[in-house]
């Protein structure tokens, strides 16, 4: 009698386990349509969705082991649920990719280089161009650029190639092969990331070119400062720099949060169609994320394959924040990215159909 009743107080946790998770799950998965002021637990468990749905497998094994097909139901449809998440980290490899390449379109291209290393030889510099050569890049949005190399202007080793050219920010720039006949910088409040648009003309078609750099999550820099503070012999537990990092990160999340707003009331008043891509600092299913797909199309999902991640500064984890979007009547050929090192963060192309 009394191992039937550990058996049932072991079966119970686990069923109140199942149900939390299972909870917790939804809830994520529906955390990015409130924004994070105000919601902050909801907004956070975006980011843990990845473990929950891993949980949510653990939980579906045992319920299988011990041969209780009715709570099995439970991870099962909650798994289900997921699938159009999961679908923005991970799609089923497409081998027509070359096929695709062949069709008639033009490469978009985004990429935070992070200000080129700052080194003075140009390489850096030159060899990306190179890569964006290879890749047949017609329209290249780069985040955290750096105009000069040495003694020598990007600008001018880049112009041969991409014979036009759009600065917003210092720090931001979109290069071009066809012609750019407007261009706009968007500032953003309380924060040194801004975002712009250019119109660009391709054989006779107009598209508005929308490039973004959100707030970062301040994650790096609160850990570059306390190895400062820790260098000069000052004394930084972890309780101080957990909560220091937490601090930051919030304060990222609601910078992130109004800079996409921002971008999509901006991107609503667009005469031509749009092709918004940059660094988000998010993930997706998140505010940022959701707010600026709207009724846009994640190339990614569309036309993407394997894993994707886009952040080189988290060897553990696969981290999706640099995306590539486009209005629903654009048509994408090819989606990918490519292993460049010269920045955290790699490349990611596009292709859309003309």
């Amino acid at each position: 009698m009394g191992k039937l009743a550990v058996y049932r107080y072991v079966a119970m946790m686990f069923l109140v386990i199942q149900v939390v998770v299972s909870v917790f799950t939804f809830v994520a998965l529906n955390g990015g349509d409130v924004t994070p002021v105000g919601n902050p637990a909801r907004a956070m468990l975006v980011y843990v969705l990845p473990l929950l749905i891993v949980a949510n497998l653990l939980l579906l094994v045992y319920w299988l082991v011990r041969r209780r097909w009715f709570y099995a139901i439970i991870p099962v449809v909650t798994f289900l649920c997921c699938i159009p998440y999961i679908g923005t980290l991970y799609q089923i490899p497409f081998f027509a990719d070359k096929e695709a390449e062949k069709e008639n379109g033009i490469k978009i291209a985004t990429y935070n280089v992070a200000m080129f290393g700052r080194e003075v030889t140009g390489f850096k510099a030159q060899d990306i161009l190179a890569e964006m050569r290879s890749q047949n890049v017609d329209v290249l949005c780069i985040q955290e650029y750096n105009e000069m190399s040495g003694n020598k202007k990007n600008s001018e080793t880049y112009k041969e190639y991409f014979p036009y050219m759009a600065v917003g920010r210092e720090d931001m720039v979109i290069f071009s092969r066809y012609p750019i006949t407007r261009h706009q910088t968007m500032l953003f409040e309380e924060t040194n990331n801004s975002a712009m648009w250019a119109d660009i003309q391709v054989k006779g078609s107009d598209f508005r070119i929308f490039n973004v750099h959100m707030e970062t999550t301040g994650i790096n820099h609160t850990l570059h400062q306390a190895s400062k503070l820790q260098a000069k012999n000052y004394d930084v537990s972890d309780s101080q720099l957990l909560s220091a990092i937490y601090g930051n990160y919030m304060m990222g999340m609601y910078f992130r949060a109004g800079q996409a707003i921002q971008v999509a009331n901006e991107m609503r008043q667009s005469p031509h169609p749009i092709i918004l891509c940059g660094d988000f600092n998010d993930v997706p299913y998140s505010f940022v994320y959701n707010t600026l797909l709207g009724n846009m199309v994640d190339g990614f999902k569309e036309c993407g394959s394997g894993f994707m991640k886009t952040y080189r500064g988290s060897n553990k984890k696969p981290v999706r924040i640099d995306y590539i979007f486009h209005d629903e009547g654009i048509k994408g050929l090819t989606y990918y990215r490519s292993d460049l090192t010269y920045s955290d963060h790699f490349p990611v192309y596009m292709k859309i159909a003309l």
